[in-house]
């Protein structure tokens, strides 16, 4: 199975048929990727050069689904370091799929980098469709006709914003693909999915480019690198999960671009999806106060959370560096202390590996499920061991203890005054808990309801 499978919503995309949009910036391939897909996945802009990273998805069309690659727009020969990696993504992206969208716009007429990009897909033995955007009216459509001398036999009339045309290009499409190919495209398989979050330039696309082995996303120096969220399938050493890859996260008084904005939005989203935020700090930075609004956004959200301290090869160390270093995080963190930190340097692919271990024990430790009866006989214990205050003369008894049906760890204990309990108690149950039930790394919540 290959590492970099995309994946959409629950399933993951183990082969199957796979469409490529290449061409130049702006001529509106993400649109018409989100069209394909059916969901705003990849960012739009005006501005050239929005998309950079390979964007995954898949579409259906008359009962075939097949796999869909949304590419950064491609400018040969450029110097620039961002446009030089978005070369090398769409080569990865042409290499990876079994036909190609050359999209092309239909109000500029053919440029220099539409040329080159036909140069390049000419070389390609699979099949092109040559696919003309923004054809609006019919003015469009005779000045659109020119690109009938790029050479290629099937073109298309298309735009992406209205739809129009959208249906012969798919139709094209779907005599390609096998109902093997579409049966695969839509397996379902759900598996942990661990989103790695943090502030800009801390070393998120690095690390699950360290993970994976090979550039899945473009990385920089410059802040604000990755936009979209990005989707990997990892399945090396019998480990098996999607890493999602977002954009940095930085204080909304920073955030002054649209671009940022839904970069930012995107980034919120995917720990939603998320099972495990992977929570990446900057080692010589220390823990900073928006790291800790991320941290306290992924407890608030019910997400498991590794803390991963990157850079540590660049921290002077003592005898106990790493422990008191470890203290002063927990004393931040605070309350919620029981979280694995661990300490990384993805340059030196230092522990990286261990952090995925530790995120694979939390995500069973998120997903654990206890008997009531095993619940009862520990839970009752620490109850009688240690009763709750009396309030106004009350003596609170709680009688009995389950746990709900939830996707966070969540525990209802049954008295007869619950709203006296008051937080300390509270805190001690949860404590209980932790120490005979293995939660390390997730928010556990507690409910107090009338016996």
């Amino acid at each position: 199975m290959s590492i970099n499978a995309p994946r959409w919503g629950d399933k993951e995309i183990n082969m199957g048929f796979t469409v490529a949009i290449v061409g130049r910036p702006n001529v509106g391939k993400s649109t018409f990727f989100n069209r394909l897909v059916e969901e705003r996945k990849a960012i739009v802009d005006d501005v050239s050069g929005v998309t950079r990273d390979r964007q995954y998805g898949v579409a259906e069309w008359t009962g075939k689904t097949f796999n869909v690659i949304d590419t950064g727009g491609f400018v040969p020969n450029s110097v620039d370091i961002f446009e030089t990696e978005i070369r090398k993504q769409v080569k990865i992206a042409i290499e990876e799929a079994n036909a190609l969208i050359f999209m092309v716009d239909a109000s500029t007429g053919i440029t220099e980098l539409d040329s080159s990009m036909a140069d390049v897909l000419r070389r390609s033995t699979k099949p092109v469709f040559l696919c003309i955007n923004k054809v609006d009216n019919s003015d469009r459509l005779l000045e659109a006709n020119e690109f009938y001398s790029l050479g290629f036999e099937q073109v298309f009339f298309v735009s992406s914003i209205s739809g129009s045309g959208t249906g012969e290009i798919l139709d094209e499409i779907a005599t390609l693909i096998s109902q093997e190919d579409s049966d695969e495209a839509s397996t379902v398989t759900p598996l942990p999915k661990f989103a790695i979050i943090g502030q800009p330039n801390v070393g998120k696309s690095s690390l699950l480019n360290a993970l994976v082995g090979k550039e899945r996303t473009i990385v920089s120096d410059i802040a604000g690198t990755t936009r979209d969220t990005i989707h990997t399938h990892y399945n090396l050493f019998q480990k098996e999960f999607i890493l999602i890859d977002t954009a940095g996260i930085r204080r909304k008084t920073k955030v002054n671009e649209d671009l940022e904005f839904y970069s930012v939005i995107r980034a919120i989203k995917a720990m939603d999806e998320a099972d495990v935020c992977l929570l990446l700090l900057d080692a010589s930075k220390g823990i900073t106060a928006q790291d800790l609004n991320i941290f306290s956004l992924a407890v608030k959200k019910g997400k498991g959370i590794v803390v991963l301290v990157n850079k540590w090869d660049l921290v002077e160390k003592e005898t106990n560096s790493a422990r008191d270093y470890e203290k002063q995080l927990k004393e931040k963190l605070a309350p919620f202390t029981d979280v694995p930190i661990i300490f990384i340097s993805v340059v030196e692919k230092t522990r990286i590996l261990k952090g995925m271990e530790v995120a694979l024990e939390v995500y069973e430790n998120k997903t654990r499920k206890i008997a009531t009866s095993q619940l009862n006989d520990v839970m009752l214990k620490a109850v009688e061991a240690y009763h709750a205050p009396v309030v106004r003369g009350n003596s609170i008894k709680i009688k009995y203890v389950t746990q709900l049906p939830t996707h966070v760890p969540s525990f209802a204990f049954f008295a007869n005054y619950p709203d006296d309990i008051k937080n300390p108690y509270k805190n001690y149950l949860e404590n209980k808990l932790r120490e005979n039930f293995k939660f390390t790394g997730v928010p556990v919540r507690i409910f107090f309801r009338k016996k």
